[in-house]
């Protein structure tokens, strides 16, 4: 089965094809295009690379965020769009269990983090399990400092991945041998990691309805939350 994976919800952007055999394309952006500008050419050069056509896909998966609102909605929608047309099943999967995915062998307690922009993280705990990981928290959104308290709180070691964990690293690392913050090489998801944790679900056929998958929103957008206070109305 061959799976389109599209993640736009980070400032890196990655669409990426495979199947239980490995990525056949792949194609990466962190900076100058728009989402809107970057998905469809990415996807139509993955297909033109790999000499296949979209009849050839078997599967669609998406990175669902937490992250950035505007990469969500085009990811998901175009991911959605894509699914329908196809006539092919569709899986949402969140951006911190992929960065919690790719260090899936190591022997700490795995805490993924992005930056949630305003002095804030997205953020889960995550323990190894025989071929993955499994989430031990829920998923989060708080400041740094926050975070860090909850990791000192902790009696385990702890490895840090994830953009967030990188801009804000002082507030980590002074927390000493107890943490560990991984490189960039972990900063970002990437489609390709979605390409081969969509897999399983797949197989399984624990597929998400595309009218209940939506992109997983930890808080609303600046832009309502402004216009509620000019119109002098209180947030929930």
């Amino acid at each position: 089965m061959l799976v389109l994976g599209i993640e736009t919800s980070t400032p890196q952007a990655s669409v990426a094809i495979g199947s239980e055999q490995g990525v056949v394309a792949s194609a990466l952006v962190s900076r100058g295009a728009s989402y809107n500008e970057f998905l469809l050419p990415a996807i139509g050069f993955c297909l033109d690379q790999a000499g296949i056509g979209y009849r050839n896909l078997g599967a669609v998966a998406v990175d669902v965020g937490p992250g950035l609102f505007a990469g969500m909605r085009v990811g998901v929608a175009t991911a959605k769009a894509l699914a329908q047309a196809l006539s092919v099943p569709i899986v949402g999967i969140t951006s911190l269990d992929l960065l919690a995915y790719d260090v899936r062998y190591a022997s700490k307690t795995i805490c993924a983090v992005l930056d949630a922009r305003r002095n804030e993280v997205f953020d889960a705990f995550y323990r190894t399990s025989p071929g993955g990981v499994q989430r031990m928290t829920d998923y989060r959104v708080e400041k740094p400092g926050q975070l860090a308290i909850g990791i000192a709180s902790r009696p385990e070691e702890v490895l840090m991945v994830g953009s967030g964990a990188l801009l804000y690293r002082d507030a980590f690392e002074d927390l000493g041998t107890v943490v560990e913050v991984g490189g960039m090489a972990h900063a970002f998801p990437e489609a390709k990691s979605l390409v081969e944790l969509s897999l399983p679900r797949l197989f399984r056929e624990d597929f998400d309805p595309p009218d209940q998958l939506v992109p997983l929103y930890l808080r609303r957008s600046a832009a309502p939350i402004k216009w509620e206070t000019i119109r002098g109305t209180k947030s929930a």
